[in-house]
């Protein structure tokens, strides 16, 4: 039963799924605060996690880094390092929402435009990227490696 889920969670189908799910998810989750850096610092800002000074660098890197990524994964370019990059901004994401739901702030997750606030709990947020992240674990532990092996099962 583990070979053959853990072969259909390798298998070429399944894995152009989560390249275009989770790769699709950032490149839209990207466009608005590219076009919008403001916006999406203020939406950082509002997190009280990061320092000030870090805030305008972030609101301009994070989200190239996540077009990027994005771009990279749905073309299949470096599938495993994209999708730890993009997973790993996942668990950032995941953590800030939590510790700030824990806070009790009910603020916008920012998670797309952050000119129009999101509706929903936090909590929901936090489930959403929970699942938004199983595609990149998908593609982390599954995706078959391209390194040629030899009969003597040497690299």
């Amino acid at each position: 039963m583990a070979e053959k889920l853990k072969k259909l969670l390798g298998s070429l189908p399944v894995q152009l799924i989560c390249r275009f799910i989770l790769g699709g998810v950032f490149i839209y989750a990207s466009i608005h605060k590219i076009s919008n850096p403001g916006s999406f610092a203020e939406t950082l800002y509002s997190y009280q996690l990061f320092p000030s000074m870090f805030i305008h660098f972030m609101a301009i890197f994070v989200p190239w880094l996540e077009m990027v990524a994005g771009v990279f994964l749905v073309l299949g370019i470096f599938p495993k390092g994209s999708s730890f990059i993009l997973s790993g901004m996942l668990v950032a994401f995941i953590i800030a929402l939590t510790i700030n739901l824990i806070r009790g702030l009910d603020i916008d997750c920012g998670c797309f435009d952050p000119q129009q606030a999101e509706h929903g709990s936090m909590l929901g947020t936090i489930i959403r990227d929970i699942f938004y992240l199983i595609p990149g674990i998908v593609i982390l532990f599954f995706t078959k490696s391209k390194v040629p092996v030899n009969a003597a099962g040497q690299k």
